[in-house]
């Protein structure tokens, strides 16, 4: 188990802050234009006014182990989603498999402080995964599939998601070391992709993030 280096918290300025009142701080961390002119990013109160090659680097000592993988065959629009929960629960990586493109809309720019890789086939990413000891987990509701209340997520691993629709390709499903399923109650058969990378990486953090009493 590991502890949360960023614990939850109530963010004071979502709507982003002005010019920074009164004398600038000191520190290499900060941007003298964010400083002077106001900071509307979409970024934590923590990282107010940082420069963002200094906001990476932080999130760099507090990632957590866990990667995620999204299957790109027909140009999913849910990726962009996906990176930025992927960035919302600190994942390691996001590894974009088959088309290089996709739609950068749905990550609010979170794409820009969060590692994305791609790799051209699910063989490539199989290798990249061997090289780094990754186990990989694949989420979709197949046949043989774990429940994922019932699933022990490895420490590290990557999570992999096939694209909206057809699910996880064949190649994909044969290159896991084991599929979870999200447990579903109602009429339709799926979840939308990016909603179950959502579920799947807090699932993990359950699992292997204790938080301290704040």
């Amino acid at each position: 188990m590991t502890d949360a280096a960023l614990p939850p918290s109530h963010e004071l300025s979502t709507n982003g802050v002005g010019p920074w009142p009164g004398e600038w701080p000191e520190g290499e961390q900060y941007d003298p234009e964010l400083l002077e002119k106001g900071d509307t990013r979409n970024v934590i109160d923590r990282y107010r006014y940082w420069r963002m090659e200094a906001i990476v680097a932080d999130l760099d000592e507090v990632r957590h182990p866990f990667h995620v993988a999204i299957e790109n065959w027909q140009h999913d629009m849910n990726i962009g989603s996906i990176v930025r929960s992927a960035n919302a629960f600190a994942a390691d990586t996001v590894h974009i498999v088959g088309r290089r493109r996709w739609n950068k809309r749905g990550a609010m720019v979170t794409d820009r402080y969060q590692h994305v890789v791609h790799h051209p086939t699910v063989g490539d990413l199989v290798e990249a995964a061997r090289e780094a000891d990754l186990p990989i987990i694949g989420i979709d509701n197949v046949p043989g599939s774990v429940i994922i209340e019932t699933f022990a997520f490895p420490d590290r691993c990557i999570m992999l998601f096939g694209q909206e629709g057809p699910g996880l390709s064949a190649e994909a499903i044969e290159a896991c070391e084991a599929v979870v399923e999200i447990s579903q109650f109602g009429s339709t058969r799926s979840i939308n992709a990016s909603a179950a990378a959502a579920v799947a990486m807090h699932a993990w953090v359950t699992q292997h993030v204790s938080f301290g009493e704040s």
